[in-house]
């Protein structure tokens, strides 16, 4: 059985994959393979002990897990690129957004294991949030082991495949919508008084407080709040005024437009 780990594309993502298993000694970094059309852009790998080449078939037929970090237009043809390198048992796990499995599948003649993975762009700083399927055949031990993978860069969940297109959205499209929550606090903080570096401080610092209570405590959103508003107070009487607004309903009806769009 092939042991070695396959990362074809060494961009910003299969870079953060790469780091990730190596931080969290996940692998040896011995067992690592990244592929880049210019690899000389690969030296911090290369010197941690990582393969680094732009072989991208000898690379997927040494490893027995080949993750294709390269953008959607590409995958397919990555797929036709290595599909003699790949056998039974192998897993082939695209990070790109909207290739199904079953266009993998066939570009690969049918070899290996189809999977999906979709993190976001937290990948970078190890705290992203990644969703994973794999097509109708998919193995759960396969499938545990991927997820496994992905928590050396963050916290995953293993979904059905009819379900990518909407964690794209709410998972990678959320960080773009979590990041205009806390412009917005801070263009208020600068109105109540704030400079802007430490409005954008305190607004930062508070969303990542109030979703660490969430991840730890396990509780909903609306037992928290409560925890923070009194009677005629000041915290009801802002998210009164925000939801008068639309808050909730500009926020909803902004991720079904973004699903529509997909």
């Amino acid at each position: 059985m092939k042991k070695k780990i396959a990362i074809i594309g060494g961009g910003n993502l299969g870079t953060a994959i790469a780091q990730g298993l190596i931080d969290k000694q996940y692998c040896h970094p011995s067992s690592l393979c990244v592929t880049r059309r210019k690899p000389d852009k690969l030296e911090s790998l290369k010197s941690a002990g990582v393969t680094v080449h732009s072989d991208n078939l000898k690379a997927a037929t040494e490893a027995g897990m080949i993750i294709l970090a390269v953008k959607p237009y590409q995958v397919l043809d990555i797929c036709k690129e290595i599909a003699g390198g790949i056998n039974e048992g192998d897993k082939v796990i695209s990070v790109a957004t909207g290739i199904s499995t079953a266009s993998m599948a066939e570009a690969l003649n049918g070899r290996g294991s189809i999977y999906r993975a979709m993190p976001n762009t937290a990948i970078a700083i190890g705290e992203s949030m990644t969703c994973i399927c794999g097509n109708g055949v998919a193995n759960e031990a396969d499938l545990e082991e991927i997820s496994r993978l992905f928590q050396t860069v963050g916290e995953t969940a293993i979904i059905t495949e009819d379900l990518m297109n909407a964690s794209t959205v709410l998972g990678a499209c959320g960080i773009a919508y979590a990041m205009r929550f806390i412009r917005a606090a801070s263009q208020g903080g600068i109105e109540i008084g704030f400079h802007a570096d430490v409005a954008q401080k305190i607004a930062a610092q508070t969303v990542k407080g109030a979703a660490d209570l969430l991840i730890k405590n396990g509780l909903h959103p609306e037992s928290e709040i409560d925890k923070v508003t009194t009677p005629q107070g000041c915290t009801i009487a802002g998210l009164n005024e925000m939801e008068h607004q639309g808050f909730s309903s500009a926020l909803i009806k902004g991720i079904i437009t973004s699903y529509k769009k997909i």
